[in-house]
Parts: C-alpha cells; structure tokens; sequence
C-alpha cells in the first residue's frame, strides 16, 4: 500500500478537546492545525476535486469531486467495484491518489497526510485486532498513538464507551465480542481524537437490525454536534433515514451528488402501490382517468399498482383527488427519494 508522504511538520493540537463544543465549526473545542476560524467556519470540511486512481489499465476512479459539510451525514452510493471505497481509503491517508486535490478543513491531505489525520476518523470495512488486549487497552493504546496524554485518556475512553453503548465491556477480551460490538469498538477508536470528518466504509455490514438502528442514531447525535460524516454502502435502505446529502459513484465516476430531494428526478413515471379498503375494482376506471395516470393493474395480493408521471406536487394532487372523491384509500408507498436518484442516475455498470 501506498502512502503519500509528509514533507511538513506535525502541526500541534490539543486532541483530547478541552470540553464541549465551541461551536458547530469546532465540534472538538480546538482549533484546527493550520486552518483559520474563518475559512474553517465557512467552506466545506471535506472538498475532493478531480479525485483518479488507477489500478493497472483499471480506473477505479474518474475525476470524483465530492463537498462534504459540517454536521451532514453524506452518503457515499454505488455498486460493489463503484470506487467508494478506493475513494474513502485516499480520503483516509492511506492510499496514494494518481491526481486530484483532497482538502479537510483545509489541509491538503495529499501533500500533509499526518496534519489531516489529525482531523479524521476512519473506520474501514474490515478491520484487525491486537491479541490479548481488553476494549478499554485497545482504545488506551490508539489514543496514546494519537498523542493524547494520560489523564486525558482516562476522561475520553469512558465517553467513548457511553456514545458506543459498550459500558459494561472496558474488560472484556476485544477477540471475543460480537461484529455488532467490533464495529462499535471500532467506531469508537475512530473517534478517540475528536475527529471533525468521519470516514466509514460500509460500517452496518453484518449488523442485526438492532445494531442498525444504534448506529444510525450513534451517527445522527455525531451529526448534530457537528462532525462532518462521510458513510458509503450499496445498500439504500441504511442511508435513506439519516442521510442528508448523497453522491452517487459508478464506474468510478460521480453521477450525482448533493441533497437527496435535489439530486431525485423533479418528474418522471413512478409506480404508485395502493392499498384500498375493499374491493378496488369499482375504483378502477376512476382513477386510471385522473391527470398523470399512465396505466392501473391489480397485483394478485390485491394492491393497485399505479404508474403517474408527475412531480412530487402533483402526486399530492392526485391523493388528494381520490380522497376527495371518496376512494378508500388505506395506504399508498411511493419509492423513496433515494432510490428514485439512484436508480435515474446509474445504469448498473462497474468497473
């Protein structure tokens, strides 16, 4: 593997973070190496630009730019083989880039690697483990690595051990805890030095659905103390709940990327499933006649499936035109904003 290397001085910082927020700017309560308050307070506190990496004759990434703001939690889609991960591991520090520029709270991480890790957490798909050590020495020895001192050590690892839920397992063996408690100790250690960008590559893999929804609420409290949160997966339904921002990768090309209801398709034909309370036929023509109906059917579990070509506006029209006309309408689920963005903007291709 392949490391940029740092031609510049470690930049001093207090890493343990003196208390609580300063402001959403400074989730840490310090002042991040080389970065001004105000350009911190303002530009994005991750900016990838014109972003390639080549495998070989393989590109695995195309040119990727991609803004990540303060307190989002930014969503990272694509297929298995997209680059999301190529792309997450340059971010991290530890894979060199062929071109491009990456910027956290504006270090160039390319030419000072050691100055923006500093600034990051990153949390991998797989990850290892030290024999023999418990949670509370696996977290003591990566936070002694990040320069944080005794006593300072001492106050954060049990706040690590309440955010990550794993208060009762400081003695516990690391190698005999669940992959639910792995990737919250992991998580954890990725958090030890007050991070202002969170870097997490496909971090509900192998998850319960309990542990699911503990991570996702772990991130959205993250989120709102103002960490910056890169999280990637090819799975839509994690990241369609708590995802404030999106970009959509394929073939190693950004497709997409911003706010999930600005990237969704403003019009275009959705397939509409409704559920009525009886029998739906007396209700079959009127409805395939209302504005932006394209074609009604009946599915053998007895949901109308409706095509409607239209905005988000004039679906709500169209429910509210039914409902006015008495139509027993119990349900009706219509595709969720990112999956319509997702599946308008990439044509299943991998590299």
């Amino acid at each position: 593997m392949s490391e940029i290397p740092d031609r510049t001085p470690m930049p001093s910082a207090d890493l343990a973070g003196p208390g609580p927020p300063t402001s959403p700017a400074d989730p840490a309560g310090t002042v991040a190496p080389n970065v001004p308050p105000s350009s911190a307070a303002s530009a994005p506190v991750l900016q990838v630009r014109g972003l390639v990496k080549r495998y070989g004759r393989v590109t695995a990434l195309q040119g990727a730019d991609l803004d990540v703001e303060a307190g989002a939690i930014h969503g990272l889609v694509g297929t298995n083989g997209a680059g999301k991960t190529t792309l997450l591991r340059i971010v991290g520090t530890v894979l060199r880039a062929d071109a491009g520029a990456v910027s956290v709270m504006g270090v160039d991480a390319l030419a000072k690697p050691s100055a923006a890790r500093l600034l990051l957490g990153f949390m991998p798909d797989f990850f290892g483990v030290y024999e023999d050590l418990t949670v509370y020495e696996y977290l003591d020895f990566f936070g002694a690595a990040y320069g944080l001192e005794g006593p300072a050590r001492a106050t954060r690892i049990p706040e690590l051990l309440a955010h990550t839920h794993l208060e009762g397992k400081a003695a516990s063996d690391v190698q005999r805890l669940s992959r639910g408690m792995q990737q919250r100790l992991c998580l954890a250690r990725a958090l030890i030095h007050r991070p202002r960008l969170l870097l997490l590559d496909e971090p509900a893999s192998g998850l319960d659905p309990r542990g699911r929804a503990e991570l996702r609420d772990i991130l959205k409290a993250l989120a709102a103390d103002g960490v910056a949160i890169l999280i990637s997966s090819h799975i839509l339904s994690e990241l369609a709940d708590m995802c404030t921002a999106v970009t959509i990768i394929e073939q190693g090309s950004v497709v997409a990327s911003g706010p999930v209801d600005t990237i969704a398709p403003a019009a275009r034909v959705r397939s509409l499933s409704a559920r009525l309370a009886g029998d739906p036929t007396p209700w079959l023509e009127f409805v395939a006649t209302r504005p932006g109906v394209d074609g009604v059917a009946v599915s053998a579990t007895g949901t109308v499936e409706i095509r409607f070509a239209g905005d988000l506006a004039a679906q709500a029209r169209f429910v509210a035109e039914l409902v006015e006309a008495g139509v027993p309408l119990a349900a009706l689920e219509a595709p969720r904003a990112l999956e319509e963005a997702y599946f308008e903007s990439t044509q299943g291709l991998v590299t």
